[in-house]
């Protein structure tokens, strides 16, 4: 339901050029829903208007494209409209280039007030382009386009110069776009735009171009550096780690694919593996930490032990983690502290099944995020590990996709699970009772790619359907969609 404020908000905006004429006599009470409104309808010639005449020291996406008293759509939640998103560009590169306000207009001219865009927080689900939307790599180019602009055009108006206003952003770059950002951030430099970076995602982009980059980045404005598909081994790491180190704000560090050469000991593998680990030691913010695919088996002590402060999120998938490895996570500060869990594609079924259940129980208390797909649970270790599982109170996403369950597994989870109020998610496998002929136990591969008899798994979503109904927990989606954008960022939770 929408409120009269905001529906007569709505009715003022019909007739754009009436509405930017009538911006300076209109309380500032009002701005932020007036931008609400004219970026939701793309009423793009007041949307630009609103920003050349901001009468706040912030304007900020998170702030004003939340749900509000007004509007229950959370526009954040979705892929921003390529027309809002120019104005709103169009709207700042009109500011930097108009004169100050003489006396005589200064009460109905408040454009000097703004000294901070901040535009991080944007959907990036990744999924297929929509010409009518934009992608966070379509923002990145969009914001940097308008950085070498506002460089290269210079001051075109007499007068003092304008007031700078910093630009913040989630940037997103690769080969292709990496000569472009650069620019885009040495042009920042002494401009009256000032571009700052506060997540920064880099994608198979060569080690020197990485540093490169992360020498124009303000250190005072990142807060989390996602390296991905980079391939860089322990020898680019220990070349990237000393400069991303020095980001001493930094709460999330993302490190994707590092090969593990660490099982091939040599002694340059090792001291750049202790090189690495000194590097780590230098953090004093960080509380995520993502090291997907790293081979680590044997060396998780060696790493968490270096870190000054407990982890709140940690990410170790596919890193082929043994016992110890496991035992010692459980036994270490970080467990007590962990909110996110991802152990996907480690065996725990076998010996790492009695380490994985104390480090459960070490983390019930604050665990809100738990992923385990391809783990090779199968009911029997899904059973042993329940009564600990559904200590975990505040749980809220539990991923178990790829795990070879049956439909006697799931209904089983499905009624022990109604004690935790907080679970709104669970992602889970195909039930082995939907394939045909399947070896035993099945490798994941076969999971995620043998049929499964749509027949039969239809009657499975009905039955699991009815439970959660029968249960009252209707509000929980049970589903197998991996790809629904359900698994919940760090610093949302």
């Amino acid at each position: 339901m929408h409120t009269l404020v905001f529906l007569s908000t709505r009715q003022v905006l019909q007739c754009q050029p009436a509405a930017c004429q009538a911006l300076p006599l209109l309380p500032r009470e009002l701005f932020p829903l007036l931008f609400k409104v004219a970026f939701m309808d793309k009423k793009t010639v007041v949307l630009r208007e609103l920003v050349h005449t901001w009468p706040f020291p912030l304007l900020s996406f998170q702030q004003l494209l939340q749900e509000c008293a007004h509007c229950s759509r959370a526009l954040l939640q979705e892929r921003p409209s390529t027309e809002s998103m120019q104005a709103v560009i169009l709207g700042l590169t009109a500011r930097l280039h108009a004169p100050e306000p003489g006396a005589s207009t200064q009460p109905l001219c408040r454009k000097h007030v703004l000294r901070v865009l901040d535009m991080t927080g944007l959907l990036d689900d990744g999924v297929e382009q929509d010409p009518g939307t934009m992608s966070m790599w379509d923002c990145t180019a969009a914001v940097a386009r308008t950085c070498i602009a506002q460089q290269q055009g210079g001051a075109t108006e007499p007068g003092p110069a304008p007031v700078p206003v910093e630009v913040r952003v989630d940037l997103r770059v690769n080969r292709a776009s990496y000569a472009f950002l650069r620019e885009a951030l040495r042009s920042s430099v002494g401009s009256p735009l000032r571009l700052c970076c506060r997540d920064l995602r880099a994608e198979d982009l060569p080690m020197r171009n990485t540093v490169a980059l992360l020498q124009l980045l303000d250190a005072g404005c990142l807060r989390r550096v996602d390296l991905r598909f980079n391939n860089l081994g322990l020898r680019g790491l220990s070349v990237i780690i000393p400069h991303v180190a020095r980001f001493q704000h930094l709460a999330s560090l993302r490190l994707h694919y590092v090969h593990g050469d660490s099982r091939q000991p040599s002694v340059d593998g090792e001291d750049n593996f202790r090189y690495f680990l000194a590097q780590m030691g230098r953090f004093t913010c960080l509380r995520e930490l993502s090291m997907g695919s790293s081979l680590l088996s044997g060396r998780l002590d060696q790493l968490l032990s270096t870190l000054q402060s407990p982890l709140e999120s940690l990410e170790l998938a596919f890193c082929a983690l043994l016992p110890e490895d496991l035992r010692f996570l459980a036994q270490s500060p970080h467990a007590a502290h962990l909110k996110k869990l991802d152990l996907s594609g480690n065996d725990l079924s076998g010996s790492q099944l009695e380490p994985f259940q104390g480090l459960l129980q070490a983390s019930a208390t604050t665990l809100l995020h738990l992923e385990l797909t391809e783990c090779q649970l199968a009911d029997t270790q899904l059973l042993a590990t329940l009564p600990i599982l559904i200590r975990c109170a505040s749980l809220r996403y539990l991923g178990l996709y790829g795990n070879p369950l049956s439909m006697a597994g799931l209904k089983e989870l499905l009624r022990d699970s109604v004690v935790q109020a907080e679970l709104r998610t669970v992602v889970h496998p195909f039930p082995v009772d939907c394939y045909e002929g399947l070896p035993w136990p099945p490798p994941a591969s076969v999971l995620l790619e043998a049929s499964i008899n749509e027949e039969k798994f239809a009657r499975v979503e009905a039955e699991l359907h009815q439970l959660l109904l029968a249960s009252g927990r209707a509000h929980v989606l049970w589903t197998t969609d991996i790809y629904g954008r359900l698994a919940a960022d760090y610093f949302s939770l």
